[in-house]
């Protein structure tokens, strides 16, 4: 019997085990480790998920103690289950394993794909930030405008109670409320919600993927960092961005998304320059020639009329695009530009807390407040940097409700963002032959 290490950040990794592991009698999974997100170690993963062959549940340790994990139970294999990693510090992190002396274990799409009975298009990135959320949500807009009923599915997120999360449905406000998401969550399901799409996610994608099928004439997978896609599907879109030119080619498992794509989206093309936009297309050409390329921008509308001129602004971004997307500032800082501002707040030196250790986990973090909302203690901690920085305007540019959730004594002004394709072809051009091969028989 071989034994088994899943290193993950609460999501892959779950869904690998689930998948590959949970019922493989020649196998047993000792323990989990966590990395990339705040307060998902030192649980249990439970035994109501993990079967017959785990009734006390599967541990979940921090990724720092690997080594010792696997000497103390004399592991054989390390597999490698979580997303948006340069790869340079994947083969770091193998490096360890194997002089730990366990395998180091990557799975693959054909090893934990589940197949759907109805048709899936996948939207998955090179990055975390190249502005897959809003593709996604672009490509179930044109799916229902042609009459087919959609079921959005999102990359797992599971950080509180994991029996609680097993299948999440979300329709309404209220049921994303309901289910007391973090900050990460809100920014993937509101919107979505807001334009009357469902959205699921949970923890056990076999039972998501069936719920959704018996109300879905489609499924859009909407993926999460660049991790590739749970469900096998028909149509792969991957989205790329050129203000990161050559991180196509040099993250795991961005690399296999660029690969596995039908048609790659280079976004943001309205922002990068025409150098940047020429390399990732040369790449995309280089690594999947046989791939459509559509090009888009990403325009951000600033919400209100007051001017922002001569205002002291401290600009709120999307925590994971700034952190282990490596982004220094997101669209909140594009929206304050296009509005004038010239005096930006810094908040890092006044930052409390989870949010100044975050600064030092990344200092490549520019002048930005990270959205970092993984519990009530981290929404204390943003809304305490917010009022220690006296800036006169926040500008959220983290794609959810902010000033619903962190209350502070100073406006909060939100910008948006959505995918404009620009020239030929398009989505709805790509989209055209697989909808009239999809619509249900009249």
């Amino acid at each position: 019997m071989r034994r088994i290490v899943i290193m993950g950040a609460g999501g892959r990794d779950f869904h690998n085990f689930n998948v590959v592991y949970r019922g493989d009698e020649q196998t047993r999974v000792m323990a989990f480790t966590a990395a990339q997100i705040p307060g998902i170690d030192d649980r249990c993963y439970p035994a109501a998920l993990a079967g017959g062959f785990y009734p006390d549940g599967i541990p979940i340790r921090p990724e720092a103690e690997l080594a010792q994990i696997i000497a103390e139970h004399e592991i054989d294999d390390v597999v490698f289950a979580y997303s948006d990693v340069a790869y340079a510090d994947v083969l770091h992190k193998a490096a360890l394993v194997a002089a730990a002396g366990a395998n180091f274990v990557l799975l693959g799409p054909d090893a934990t794909m589940l197949w759907s009975t109805k048709p899936v298009v996948a939207v998955v990135a090179a990055r975390t930030g190249c502005g897959k959320s809003q593709t996604s949500r672009r490509v179930a807009a044109l799916l229902r405008e042609a009459g087919l009923k959609v079921a959005m599915v999102r990359h797992p997120m599971p950080y509180g109670d994991l029996v609680a999360m097993r299948v999440q449905r979300f329709a309404t406000q209220a049921d994303i409320d309901a289910s007391n998401p973090t900050i990460e969550e809100r920014e993937e399901y509101e919107e979505p919600v807001r334009q009357g799409l469902i959205m699921y996610a949970g923890v056990d994608y076999e039972a998501i993927l069936r719920q959704a099928e018996t109300e879905a004439d489609v499924i859009v997978w909407d993926g999460g960092n660049n991790d590739f896609s749970f469900f096998r599907p028909d149509l792969t879109i991957t989205v790329i961005d050129p203000l990161r030119p050559g991180h196509e080619l040099a993250y795991y498992p961005g690399e296999v998304n660029l690969r596995l794509a039908d048609v790659v989206v280079v976004n943001k093309i309205d922002s990068a320059t025409n150098d940047a936009v020429a390399q990732v297309i040369a790449n995309v050409h280089a690594a999947n020639p046989q791939a459509t390329i559509i090009r888009a921008a990403s325009p951000v509308v600033l919400a209100g009329d007051e001017p922002l001129v001569g205002k002291r602004v401290l600009v709120v971004e999307d925590g994971p695009t700034i952190t282990h997307g490596g982004m220094p500032f997101g669209a909140g800082t594009v929206a304050a530009h296009h509005a004038g501002v010239a005096e930006f707040v810094d908040p890092r030196p006044v930052a409390v807390g989870s949010i100044a250790e975050t600064y030092r986990k990344y200092p490549h973090i520019g002048a930005v407040l990270p959205a970092m909302g993984y519990g009530d203690a981290q929404l204390a901690d943003l809304a305490a940097t917010i009022e220690a920085a006296h800036c006169d305007v926040v500008v959220n540019g983290s794609p959810f409700a902010f000033a619903n959730l962190v209350h502070v004594s100073v406006p909060v002004r939100d910008a948006t963002y959505s995918l404009r394709e620009i020239g030929s072809p398009n989505l709805a051009a790509v989209l055209t032959p697989w909808i009239d091969r999809w619509r249900p028989a009249t």
